[in-house]
């Protein structure tokens, strides 16, 4: 039994949706995730259509939004912006008009959230942020479902975001306000947050460390990133030496609690942000983190297409 459809709804940033959305996405998740597991067919959008527009290299957005929306019944189409008109000066706004005609849902991988955000002015399907430089909210939605997974709930922890204060960390800051949470971000000096970027400022929810152990001290989830995220390639050898005291080892897991995770939305170097021990540990839920990105998107889109499904 399925309730009205909704009114378009985008996913642009993590703010997008409420805690009780989310409470009830990361529940349909469980839900879809069993189904998989148990090789039970799930088919609610079949003869929908998935356009996934890629203007970043993309293993893990590609192949989970692909997937997991041909395990929903769905189709889903590549569109490079190297070989579309994207890529040859056509208006975001003409190829929002013409692509959401052919389409039922749209996911973006770009740079500019500005380029996401007038596509989605211009668009008649829902539009989902599968990366920009500002924000990665998928991300953050399978990093949460996964630590519920295997500890609970989030409300009233602490995540320890170790690194460069980058697109997935802003996420990280505007999820510990609509779940309420904290989230402690060690950086080296010059790579501090942007609080308006998030809407932290004052919000309670987030500190500033200069030191990367007491940002771990006590922490239910230690996370990191690259030190050089895509498009920031010319600071490579700056940032190497700048970050060379903000690696997660396992001292630094040893500060936090004891039964704290750690996460990584991959691709990881060892040796750089993360060491071996640590990414290929008992504490280390990588590898489910990733898959969790496809169960988590089935349930976005599904939400997004259908509204509140009701299975039982």
């Amino acid at each position: 039994m399925t309730t009205a459809k909704p009114a378009i709804r985008h996913y642009l940033q993590f703010k997008d949706l409420t805690r009780e959305e989310y409470v009830y996405l990361f529940e349909r998740a469980r839900w879809i995730k069993a189904q998989f597991k148990a090789y039970q067919r799930y088919w609610p959008l079949a003869d929908r259509t998935l356009v996934m527009i890629f203007e970043k290299a993309s293993t893990r957005t590609r192949l989970s939004f692909e997937a997991g929306m041909q395990q929903l019944g769905g189709v889903a189409i590549y569109l490079n912006t190297r070989d579309s008109q994207l890529g040859r000066g056509e208006p975001i706004e003409d190829s929002a008009q013409v692509i959401s005609r052919m389409s039922d849902i749209v996911m973006i991988r770009t740079f500019e959230q500005t380029m996401v955000e007038r596509f989605a002015a211009n668009s008649r399907v829902p539009v989902i942020n599968g990366l920009t430089n500002e924000y990665h909210p998928c991300q953050i939605m399978a990093d949460i479902f996964t630590y519920i997974e295997h500890r609970g709930p989030i409300q009233g922890k602490t995540v320890a975001w170790i690194g460069d204060s980058n697109n997935v960390c802003n996420t990280w800051l505007q999820a510990a306000e609509v779940l309420d949470f904290k989230v402690h971000v060690a950086t080296p000096a010059g790579y501090e947050v942007e609080p308006e970027r998030a809407g932290l400022h004052g919000a309670g929810h987030f500190r500033q460390f200069a030191d990367s152990m007491e940002a771990a001290r006590g922490a239910d989830i230690v996370t990191t990133d690259v030190w050089t995220s895509m498009g920031f390639e010319a600071e490579n050898e700056a940032r190497m030496r700048d970050f060379a005291d903000f690696q997660v080892d396992g001292e630094m897991m040893g500060v936090a609690q004891p039964d704290a995770i750690f996460l990584h939305c991959l691709p990881a170097h060892r040796g750089e942000e993360v060491t071996a021990e640590v990414i290929d540990g008992p504490q280390s839920f990588v590898w489910d983190e990733a898959e969790n990105r496809m169960h988590v998107q089935k349930a976005l889109m599904e939400y997004l297409l259908l509204g509140r499904v009701n299975n039982s």
